[in-house]
């Protein structure tokens, strides 16, 4: 199983986005931890079972391969106050958002649904899933 936290695990427009979401947030005085980056298959099934087959809570909707993750155009990120990350913080994770927003990135802060996740971010190319699945590269 694979998830990675490494930048260069990213496809190469996603990695230079991530890169100017970092330097956006260091220009706020936000220190930002990247803790996902590109996830296998099976690692996004395993996660998909937590809080349905496995202990904890739901904290995707996304099987194997419908995740944005999957196909190396996807990153969770979290704010960090002297060194401790700042998970309840919604005037900060707003603000992260916003930031990733304002490089180009599509950020889940914005989703409607009951599973809002502040900490994800994304660069799809303009391609959906289904195209990403039949073969689709993002430029």
């Amino acid at each position: 199983m694979i998830s990675s936290r490494k930048i260069e695990d990213l496809h190469p427009a996603v990695q230079k986005l991530a890169s100017a979401h970092m330097e956006a947030c260091k220009e706020a005085n936000i220190d930002l931890l990247i803790y996902c980056t590109y996830r296998d298959i099976e690692s996004q099934n395993a996660l998909y079972k937590q809080g349905r087959e496995t202990t904890g809570s739901v904290v995707t909707n996304a099987r194997g391969g419908e995740s944005y993750h999957n196909w190396r155009c996807a990153y969770d990120c979290v704010a960090l106050v002297q060194g401790k990350p700042q998970w309840g913080d919604s005037v900060l994770a707003r603000k992260v958002g916003e930031l990733g927003e304002s490089v180009g990135l599509e950020w889940s802060g914005r989703w409607a649904g009951k599973l809002k996740e502040s900490a994800h971010f994304q660069y799809t190319g303009g391609y959906t899933l289904k195209q990403l699945q039949a073969g689709a590269v993002p430029q």
